[in-house]
This record gives structure tokens, C-alpha cells and sequence, in this order.
């Protein structure tokens, strides 16, 4: 018996998930190739990432410690895995936007286009303001907790093991980085019809509440980092509802003009 023939119906999802498959075959290489690099300049992204302990320590002779024989390699390779999703973030970005821009008319394509440019921008800030804002008064402050030895009395002394500082720092430069995506996000919802600048304007105390949960979710302990983190998306926010304001009235204005050129055309 011959094969029987692909329901014409069923071709075109058969074929949205060869291309699907080939971009996550593309990212995953990527993603690979940005692991061998950042595993071999792992010492060189370790120091950079424990400088801001350096520096806050003022110079004293201090160490990180390791109490698994494994830690030390799994925390390279972990490090290496986080940094390597970074350096591959441009082309994991590009791989979507090839594979949802066909479906997309032209001036879809140019009204999304600008959301991609933003998004590793935005990233960026987020994790620039954790490394170099945060990181340093909240060391600081964690290292005031230290108590120096006193006649009858014992010391407390910081010696942070290494895996948990680096999952620290990683988790903490992570969560910034993504919650300055919150313009885009929001924008983007705006752009797509899910959501409206009225509606972002009502949710408006809603969201102060949800913003401080999530700052003290995503940040270390104290009042300071979680402050760092909810008053930028306090900001993000209302430039989000600026943004969701400006997408509805080019919507607006792109409505009228169509209508009187099929006017003119009439």
C-alpha cells in the first residue's frame, strides 16, 4: 500500500515545528559555544563578579572557602553555564524573532523590531545597577555584622563559601536584569491588545504592592537592596504606561490614515 498522503491541513504546523525545532537547535549551540568560552575565562568572570567583595572587605586578607570537594568545579560550571546564556542571549533573540517575523506583516515587523533592541538594553541596565549600586553598600552591610574578638568572648567573622556567594551575585544580577524588562513586556502587551494605558493607570496600586513583594523576593535580605530594585520598576512602570500611551494613539493615528486613504480611494 503507498503511503497515504500529509493532510494539507497538517502541513503547515508540521512545518512551524521543523522551524521551531531548527531555531532551538541554533540556541542550544549557542548557548554551548558561550559555555566553552565563559568556562575558559571562568577565573577572569569569578574575579569580576568578587570584586565588589574585595572591595568592600578594604583590602584585608580574606578568602572564599569551599566545603565539598566538587563545590569549587560545580560553581565554575555553573558560572560558566550562566555566563555562556548571556553571550548568547543575541542570537537566542535573533533565533525568535526569525522565526516569529514571517508571520508578522511589515509594519508589524517594524513595530516589534524596536522591542528587541530594547530588551538586551534594558537588560543590561538592570544588571549594571546591581553590580556596581547594589553589590557594594550590600556587602557593606551584611559585613557590619561582624563582631571582633573581646576578652572572654568569641569573634564572628564572615568567610562566605563560594558557591553560595556566586549563586548570590548571579541570582541577584539576574533578577534586575529581567525586571527592567518590565517596559517591554508591558508595551508589548499594550501593542498586542491585552492590555491598555487605562488599565496599567487602575492596576497602578496594585502593582506598587506586587513590586515590593517581588523585590523582596528577588533581592538579599535588607531594606536597602530591596529598595534598589523596587523604586527603578516603581519608575519602569509609569514609563510603561507612557509607552502603552504613545503605542495606542500611533494605533490611532494609523487607523485614521487608513481609513482616508480607502476614503480617497472611494
Amino acid at each position: 500500500m503507498s503511503e497515504p498522503e500529509l493532510d494539507p491541513l497538517r502541513q503547515p504546523l508540521l512545518a512551524h515545528l521543523i522551524e521551531l525545532r531548527r531555531r532551538l537547535i541554533w540556541s542550544l549551540l549557542a548557548i554551548f559555544v558561550g559555555f566553552v568560552i565563559s568556562y575558559y575565562f571562568a577565573p577572569q568572570i569569578y574575579a569580576f563578579l568578587v570584586r565588589p567583595l574585595a572591595e568592600a572587605i578594604n583590602g584585608e586578607p580574606r578568602k572564599l572557602i569551599y566545603t565539598g570537594l566538587t563545590e569549587a568545579f560545580i560553581t565554575y560550571v555553573k558560572l560558566a553555564l550562566w555566563a555562556g546564556c548571556l553571550l548568547a542571549f543575541p542570537v537566542i533573540a535573533s533565533q525568535i524573532w526569525m522565526f516569529v517575523a514571517p508571520g508578522l506583516y511589515k509594519n508589524e515587523r517594524r513595530a516589534f523590531l524596536p522591542f528587541l533592541l530594547a530588551t538586551p538594553v534594558l537588560f543590561l541596565c538592570g544588571a549594571a545597577l546591581a553590580y556596581y549600586f547594589v553589590f557594594p553598600l550590600a556587602w557593606k552591610f551584611f559585613l557590619s555584622f561582624e563582631v571582633p574578638a573581646s576578652v572572654g568572648g568569641l569573634a564572628i567573622e564572615s568567610q562566605p563559601r563560594v558557591s553560595e556567594y556566586l549563586s548570590l551575585s548571579m541570582t541577584v544580577i539576574f533578577a534586575f536584569g529581567i525586571a527592567f524588562e518590565l517596559p517591554v513586556i508591558l508595551v508589548l502587551l499594550t501593542r498586542v491588545g491585552l492590555l491598555s494605558a487605562l488599565k496599567l493607570s487602575q492596576f497602578r496600586r496594585y502593582a506598587i504592592v506586587l513590586i515590593f513583594i517581588a523585590a523582596a523576593i528577588l533581592t538579599p535580605p535588607d531594606v536597602f537592596s530591596q529598595l534598589s530594585l523596587a523604586i527603578p520598576l516603581l519608575v519602569l512602570y509609569e514609563l510603561s504606561i507612557i509607552g502603552a500611551r504613545w503605542v495606542e494613539r500611533s494605533r490611532t493615528l494609523g487607523e485614521e490614515g487608513r481609513e482616508a486613504g480607502s476614503g480617497k480611494a472611494a
